[in-house]
Order: structure tokens, then C-alpha cells, then sequence
């Protein structure tokens, strides 16, 4: 009772205290929106089951969605739209819309909204404003059940699509096949190597399956990001996350990098070169700039040097006396070796490669336990053993008698 009574006797006295310091953020107020805390925003975090997630980071910024009316909306796999929300509706994060299609209409996902969809716009580098369509409306339960419906017999139509072509003798590959949200329309994704002339393929698809077809050819990266996967680095695959655009990506990517040149290694799930080798490039490219010519040769007093392998993230060269043996190997600083072949150039020779002014090597660091004794504290244990047995026996003997 009486420490009950201390407590509230001091959080009275505190109570009573004026503060002298106050916050310079206790004028400000402001509210999160549902879902938001002070971390990432619940309204900004994509589904998880789709290809090219996206978070959008303005999701919880007051009048963010206001800002534009454009939205962007995503379909099967990796295909993305951009439509006007002309009539206002309150769209957000993952709403189920029906969108303005030719012909009908298709059933999406919102993937965005705000400020961040019309840098997306510029980024896609639509040709016309016309390529923008609207929103008609929030999907309905009709609009749901034939969207179902539709999605239901994509498998079975991509089956027979294949059979046909095949049986038609043309030279190509039925990837996938996306119905239309009303049903009214099919998408079929292709690849070829080569030009192929599929006016035939339409009219027998149509007839087989009496719906107005479209036929879109990929490469096969697209492919692989339609599909998706994990690759060697053991995340998922950069076309399946965030890569719209492709790049075409070459040998020398590979050579700038000093990887190694094995297909098996080089390819990626589209059994193409993988598009992670340009990351790297030009950075690559921006430190070999400082790097001498690897067909330079270095003169010096002692031997002629000639270049074995380099390292560009590091800054070094390695040379040797032999072309093509690793003999006598001396690695040296690119600034080094762009003074030696300036020497050269004015015939002059140094002594070696190495700096003639060279500081002495740093002293390594000393282990201070490395000539001390492992058995320099058993003595000291073994005494300390001796005086507690001593003291135990002099008490029991203190205790006996």
C-alpha cells in the first residue's frame, strides 16, 4: 500500500510539472490512411501471384490518386494497360474493372494509380493518346462469371490451337492464349523464327472456335516472363518482376566482364543470353578506360613484360616475360603500367615494373599469442587447486575434532 501510494504521489508531482520542452513536430497532425503505418502502406504492396509486381510508393500521400485520372491495369500474365478513369470512380489497389476493349469489353486488375502511372505511360512510349482507352465500370458478378467462363477453356483452346498449327505445317510455337474478359476475343501469343504467313491458321481458329482472333508474336524472353521462374541467382526471373523492354545482349558483354564463355552458363530459362550481363557494363567499360592496351608491351632493364590477365574492379594488371605462359608474374597498378609504356614511348626503361621509389610493405600484424607458452597458467591453476584442497581438509579436520 504504501509503495502504491509513493508511485501516485510522484506521478502527480510530474503531472503538475510544466514542460519546458516541447517537440518541434507537436504543431503538426496529420492521419495515415487505413492500411498505412509509418512503414511501407498496405495499399502500395501488389498481388503476389502476378508477374511484374510493382509497389507503389505515393499509394499513402494525401491526394495522390486525384492527381490523374489515369490507372493502370493488368491482365494475364505480364500484359499491362493504361486507361482514363473518366467517370470518377473510386478505384484503388487490386479492383476487379471492366475496361474499354475493341471489340466489348476486357475484366483487369488496378496494378496503380496516382502520380506514378503517368511515368509509367512515358516509359511504355505509347504512340497516341489514343492508345489510352477508359474505364467503363467496377466488375460485376455477370462480368466476373463470363470472365471465369472465358479464362476456363484457355488451356483447351491452346492445345488445339497448337495441333492445328502443326497439322497446317506451319513453323511456329503456340506459347499461350488469353481469352478476353467478355469472351468475344482470343489472344494467341506465338514464336517463330522465321516470317510466317498465318492467314490460314485465322480462318480455321475462328471457325473452330468462333471468336474474333488475334495473333501476337514474342521472343523468347517474353515467353520466359509469361511463364516465370526462378534463375541461378535464386530470385525470380527479372523479366517475371520488373523487365517490360528488352535489350539485345552480345558476347562481349561477357568478354568486357572476363566471365567465362560457357553457353551453359551464359543462358538463361529462354535459353538465351542472360539480359543480367548488361547491368555491369558500364561500369565495366567506364574502368577500362584507365587500363593500358592489352597488346602493349612493357620494357624494362630486366625482361619484356607482356599482359596475362587484368582485374578492372580492383585497378591491377598482371604480366608476364612468356605470351603465352604464366612466367615471372608481376601484377601492378594500371596507373603503373600507363607510366611504364609513357617511359617506353620516350625509350626509357625502368628497373622493373614495380615502383623504383617503393615503400616498404606494410608490417603484417603480429599474433601476440604466437611465441607464448599454451602451458604458461597451468602452474598457477594446479596451485590454485592445491590451497582449495588444503582448505577443505583443514576444515573437515576442523569439523572432526
Amino acid at each position: 500500500m504504501e509503495e502504491n501510494n509513493t508511485i501516485q504521489a510522484q506521478e502527480a508531482n510530474e503531472a503538475q510539472q510544466p514542460q519546458t520542452e516541447q517537440s518541434p513536430w507537436s504543431d503538426l497532425k496529420f492521419t495515415l490512411g487505413p492500411g498505412c503505418s509509418r512503414g511501407l502502406c498496405v495499399r502500395g504492396v501488389s498481388r503476389s501471384d502476378r508477374q511484374l509486381n510493382v509497389y507503389d510508393w505515393l499509394a499513402d500521400v494525401p491526394g495522390n490518386a486525384k492527381s490523374t485520372d489515369l490507372v493502370e491495369v493488368q491482365f494475364k500474365n505480364t500484359r499491362k494497360g493504361y486507361y482514363h478513369n473518366s467517370n470518377g470512380l473510386n478505384l484503388k489497389k487490386g479492383d476487379w474493372v471492366a475496361v474499354e476493349a475493341s471489340p466489348g469489353h476486357d475484366i483487369g486488375v488496378v496494378s496503380m494509380t496516382g502520380r506514378l502511372v503517368t511515368l509509367q505511360v512515358k516509359k511504355a512510349n505509347l504512340r497516341s493518346a489514343d492508345d489510352i482507352k477508359t474505364v467503363y465500370r467496377l466488375a460485376k458478378e455477370n462480368d466476373m462469371e463470363r470472365y471465369y467462363e472465358a479464362k476456363s477453356r484457355e488451356e483447351a483452346t491452346m492445345i488445339q490451337s497448337r495441333q492445328i498449327a502443326k497439322d497446317l505445317g506451319l513453323q511456329m510455337k503456340i506459347g499461350d492464349v488469353e481469352y478476353q474478359g467478355d469472351g468475344n476475343k482470343a489472344i494467341f501469343y506465338y514464336i517463330a523464327d522465321e516470317r510466317v504467313d498465318f492467314r490460314q491458321l485465322i480462318k480455321v481458329l475462328a471457325d473452330t472456335f468462333h471468336v474474333r482472333i488475334e495473333m501476337k508474336q514474342i521472343g523468347a524472353r517474353q515467353e520466359a516472363g509469361r511463364i516465370g521462374g526462378t534463375g541461378p541467382c535464386g530470385r525470380e526471373l527479372c523479366c517475371a518482376t520488373w523487365m517490360k523492354s528488352f535489350s539485345s545482349v552480345g558476347t562481349t558483354a561477357a568478354r568486357l566482364q572476363d566471365i567465362s564463355p560457357n553457353p551453359q552458363k551464359l543462358a538463361g530459362m529462354c535459353a538465351k543470353l542472360k539480359c543480367c550481363m548488361n547491368y555491369e557494363v558500364d561500369c565495366y567499360m567506364d574502368a577500362a578506360k584507365d587500363f593500358p592496351p592489352r597488346d602493349a608491351m612493357l620494357q624494362t632493364l630486366d625482361s619484356d613484360y607482356y599482359h596475362f590477365k587484368h582485374d578492372y574492379l580492383a585497378g591491377t594488371i598482371t604480366y608476364s616475360t612468356d605470351k603465352r605462359k604464366p612466367v615471372n608474374l608481376e601484377t601492378i597498378s594500371a596507373a603503373r603500367a600507363n607510366e611504364v609504356l609513357a617511359m617506353n614511348k620516350e625509350g626509357k626503361k625502368p628497373l622493373s615494373l614495380q615502383e623504383d621509389d617503393r615503400q616498404k610493405a606494410p608490417e603484417k600484424p603480429k599474433d601476440m599469442l604466437n611465441d607464448s607458452d599454451l602451458t604458461r597458467f597451468d602452474g598457477k591453476l594446479k596451485s590454485k587447486k592445491k590451497k582449495k584442497k588444503n582448505k577443505a581438509k583443514n576444515k573437515d579436520k576442523d569439523n572432526a575434532q
